[in-house]
């Protein structure tokens, strides 16, 4: 099966940076969209970044210019670096794997980041 792990979370304080990575074992990892969520306590899960196949990013207007999505298809791993960071970033945060030959999605267990002083 389509094995999905996320890594490199942690406790930074406010104006910190923390990369966190994201790791499968899918063969052909190339060809899915990869994007990061995240959901924090009583708030619903939202998209932060995605970067696809080809390269094209995507961010949420809440982290744009401070977080940076990258992919590495040989590692078949994605990073998201993430910059400047603020408490409202506290949250578990997920990676997904979206196949769009399939419409299918999987996803990690999560990995938790905690932004305070």
């Amino acid at each position: 099966q389509v094995q999905v792990v996320e890594s490199g979370g942690g406790l930074v304080q406010p104006g910190g940076s923390l990369r966190l990575s994201c790791t499968t074992n899918s063969v052909i990892f190339s060809r899915y969209v990869m994007g990061w969520y995240r959901q924090a306590p009583g708030k619903q899960r939202e998209l932060v970044a995605d970067i696809a196949s080809d390269g094209i990013t995507n961010y949420a207007d809440s982290v744009n210019g401070r977080f940076t999505i990258a992919r590495d298809n040989a590692k078949k791993t994605v990073y998201l670096q993430m910059n400047s960071l603020k408490p409202e970033d506290t949250a578990a945060y997920y990676c997904n794997a979206h196949s769009e030959f399939l419409d299918r999605d999987y996803w990690g267990q999560g990995t938790q980041v905690t932004v305070s002083s």
